[in-house]
């Protein structure tokens, strides 16, 4: 166990988000561009300041959504304040919207219809679960998998649960292979993040020369963020290795070009970031990535004043609605400051303790504690109250079907499995399997009495009702499988 003291605390968080500030305007001017970028500062005229950065604005609304409900937080939570406050309607984001503005909850919200469900949105925003639980990735992955559900899936929600470990880490760990071995151990070995990560290593320890490790990495998990605003007949064919993937499957490679910038930057700062950016593509995102992780290992009081003092700690925001109550602060301090006081609530006094000397401190997992496999069964029980905890390993929830949508209530814990589909067709009868799991807080046997209610027009081929015992006993569970036939319904939604 290692112990996290305020200052070092407070001088990581500070540095993650003004580490995420520099990462992001370095990179906003070369956004979708599939070009090799050589420079080496800002390119922008900040005499007035920064301009906005979406990739670290959004996390502001997550913040206001802790700051309510601390750790109770979860992707329905996250997608009503997504509603709320979130302005763009673009692409992954306006997808998960209308499907939730349909009534589909997360994980369905993210994955439905959605073209962008691989793409960047959400690894950008790891850094707020890292802040408030840091030393604790096991902690800082399960909520960055409820937000990245919100409106992606697959390997969109793999980027945002890997950086979140992997930050969450490096608040108590500065060797970076380790931290990117921490990282990994969280999403599945055969995804094409872990498979794209892996080639940036590879290229790394091979001394294969940056240019080369670029194209590699690309064609390890192809995407198609740095052509998007081109037309075809504008594309640079003039190098046919350079392959071409599906419509928005762009996280993979951008998250290991911000791991290649670090890997070939050699602990450099601005090395590294610029390295990020020569990659083209999704810039702002792995510069803001990168900037946010190397922020948080140096601390504010490490980054060069060369990078910091254009900024002057200032935060410009684009995508949160201020109508609606969210106050958003001014500067990378003031966020870094609120982060702060919202870490007692979050983490709970098993891991924080508010009457340290000096301030609080955090208590942290260190070395081999950091990874998944020897954390579930020690402290996932403490944040939670207490007991053994029914909640299904990373692991397990990365790969779990888009289509399981998942309560948790104070007695029990349930599952909705549509099977694959949330459409229904004329003469073709339709199944929904319910599992509930007892949550031991009672701590005693349980009935479960599940009953499904129709609409005019859809028969009930099984049971309409069923009464299953629910013991307290770990791994017990009441599970019932419904199926109804809607060729007689004539809405629109069940």
């Amino acid at each position: 166990m290692k112990t996290l003291d305020f200052a070092t605390y407070r001088d990581k968080v500070a540095g993650c988000w003004t580490g995420k500030n520099i990462g992001g305007v370095l990179g906003a001017p070369f956004e979708c561009k599939r070009q090799l970028n050589d420079v080496q500062f800002y390119t922008q005229d900040l005499s007035k300041g920064p301009p906005p950065n979406d990739d670290l604005d959004l996390q502001i609304v997550w913040l206001a959504a802790v700051e309510k409900f601390g750790r109770q937080v979860n992707a329905a939570i996250l997608g009503e304040y997504w509603l709320s406050f979130v302005i763009p309607h673009w692409v992954e984001y306006g997808t998960g919207k209308s499907n939730m503005r349909a009534g589909l909850m997360p994980p369905i919200s993210g994955h439905l219809d959605n073209v962008y469900r691989n793409s960047c949105g959400c690894f950008i925003r790891s850094e707020i679960w890292a802040c408030l639980a840091p030393g604790h990735p096991e902690i800082a992955a399960r909520y960055a998998f409820e937000d990245a559900i919100v409106d992606h899936s697959g390997e969109g929600a793999y980027g945002e649960v890997f950086f979140a470990a992997l930050q969450s880490a490096a608040f108590v760990e500065g060797d970076y292979r380790k931290l990117i071995e921490i990282g990994l151990s969280y999403i599945p070995d055969g995804s094409f993040l872990a498979k794209a990560i892996g080639e940036a290593i590879r290229c790394h320890d091979d001394g294969v020369p940056f240019a080369e490790a670029r194209k590699r990495i690309h064609n390890a998990a192809p995407g198609t963020f740095g052509i998007q605003n081109q037309k075809l007949s504008e594309i640079d064919k003039s190098d046919p290795e350079f392959l071409t993937g599906a419509a928005g499957f762009d996280a993979p490679e951008n998250c290991a070009y911000a791991i290649a910038g670090w890997l070939y930057g050699e602990g450099d700062f601005g090395k590294s970031i610029c390295l990020a950016n020569a990659c083209g593509e999704d810039t702002d995102c792995s510069c803001a990535t990168l900037g946010a992780t190397m922020g948080i290992i140096s601390g504010a009081s490490g980054l060069p004043a060369k990078w910091t003092e254009p900024l002057n700690d200032k935060i410009v925001t684009i995508c949160i609605d201020r109508t609606c109550g969210v106050w958003v602060p001014q500067t990378s301090t003031e966020l870094a400051e609120r982060v702060m006081r919202a870490t007692p609530l979050f983490l709970g006094r098993e891991h924080c303790d508010v009457l340290a000397p000096g301030g609080y401190t955090v208590n942290c997992r260190f070395g081999d504690e950091l990874f998944s496999e020897d954390l579930t069964k020690e402290y996932l029980p403490g944040i939670n109250g207490g007991g053994k905890d029914k909640l299904p390993s990373m692991p397990a929830l990365c790969a779990m079907s888009p289509y399981v949508v998942r309560h948790s209530f104070p007695t029990f814990n349930l599952r909705i499995d549509y099977e694959g589909s949330v459409y229904f067709k004329k003469g073709e009868p339709r199944g929904v399997t319910v599992t509930v799991e007892n949550s031991d807080l009672a701590k005693q046997q349980l009935w479960a009495r599940l009953s499904l209610f129709t609409p005019p027009g859809v028969a009930v081929v099984s049971q309409r009702s069923v009464t299953l015992p629910l013991n307290n006993v770990w791994g017990a569970k009441a599970q019932t499988r419904f199926v109804v036939d809607a060729s007689q319904f004539d809405g629109a939604r069940l």
